[in-house]
């Protein structure tokens, strides 16, 4: 059972004295506000400030690498060079020449050119009895016949009696002599090709004839120069016949090459077992000038020849 302690006493609220408040400070009367003018006199408010849009740009593109430079122009060659089949070609120097029969009667040791450089004469060493009585004899070219393929006697000499050389010649039959006052025919300069110098035409050394290469036709295809030098081994190249000239100086025949020193080093070199490549200077293109055009006089004047060409 619960005990419940006694009641509580009873307060009489109005008797309680509540605290008094201090007296307050006089309120001051706030200023009444002006009437607000229309809205239409208001002045228009500030507008905000418009800050760009800044947007990143696309970054551009790299620029593309720049070209390369083109490639220098080649240099111009020094030379050209022709190649000559060997199975179609001879060497003059030492061949075998034999009769039509088939007899060797000698070997050629040189050959003689005019001064338009066309041969006009073998030269051929006739053997002996055992080298006894051997001589040197010249022959028309026009006698011989030349088969580069023969592995012997590669050149057949048939002469006829007229062209044989005088020891062997038959007594021709008294020609008159010529009337007075006339002239004998004067023969041609010549030049034996064999040992000659070729030069420039400044009159400087290119290199000494050392054989000559003719075709199955006993046509002369190009000349075996040596061009070494006092202190350089022996070289020597092969250079086409139709680069040489020949001019007459001091009543003389002499060859001609426009060779260079710059030329004949970049020329191959000639040898018995490598192919033939025979060189000749290059000569650049000359360009052709346009014509000038013909004046009006010129034109008139031509214009009277065709209407009356009489």
């Amino acid at each position: 059972m619960v005990r419940l302690g006694p009641p509580a006493p009873v307060i009489d609220r109005s008797e309680v004295l509540e605290p008094e408040e201090p007296a307050s400070e006089p309120v001051v009367a706030e200023p009444m506000e002006e009437a607000s003018a229309p809205e239409e006199a208001k002045a228009p408010a500030p507008k905000k400030p418009h800050h760009p849009v800044f947007r990143p740009r696309k970054p551009e593109p790299a620029p593309p690498p720049p070209a390369p430079a083109p490639p220098p122009p080649a240099p111009a060659p020094l030379i050209t060079t022709r190649l000559i089949d060997r199975a179609t070609t001879r060497t003059l120097l030492d061949a075998e020449v034999q009769k039509p029969d088939g007899k060797v009667v000698g070997r050629a040791v040189d050959m003689v050119a005019d001064a338009n450089g066309k041969p006009v004469q073998i030269v051929v060493n006739l053997q002996g009895f055992m080298g006894v009585g051997d001589r040197k004899a010249s022959f028309p070219w026009s006698a011989i016949r030349v088969n580069p393929a023969a592995k012997t006697a590669p050149i057949t000499l048939n002469p006829s009696p007229a062209q044989l050389p005088v020891p062997d010649r038959p007594r021709p039959a008294p020609t008159p002599t010529a009337p007075q006052g006339g002239q004998l025919p004067v023969t041609p300069v010549q030049l034996p090709m064999l040992d000659a110098t070729v030069e420039r035409p400044n009159g400087a050394k290119v290199g000494r004839v050392v054989d000559v290469l003719i075709d199955g036709a006993a046509q002369p295809q190009a000349v075996v120069l040596d061009v070494s030098g006092l202190i350089q081994q022996r070289r020597t190249i092969a250079a086409n016949w139709s680069a040489l000239r020949f001019v007459t100086k001091d009543k003389e025949l002499h060859p001609l090459i426009d060779l260079s020193e710059a030329q004949i080093n970049a020329s191959p070199p000639y040898a018995a077992d490598r192919p033939i490549q025979a060189v000749s200077p290059a000569v650049a293109a000359a360009s052709q000038a346009p014509a000038a055009p013909a004046s009006a006089a010129d034109s008139d004047k031509a214009a009277a020849v065709a209407r009356n060409p009489k």
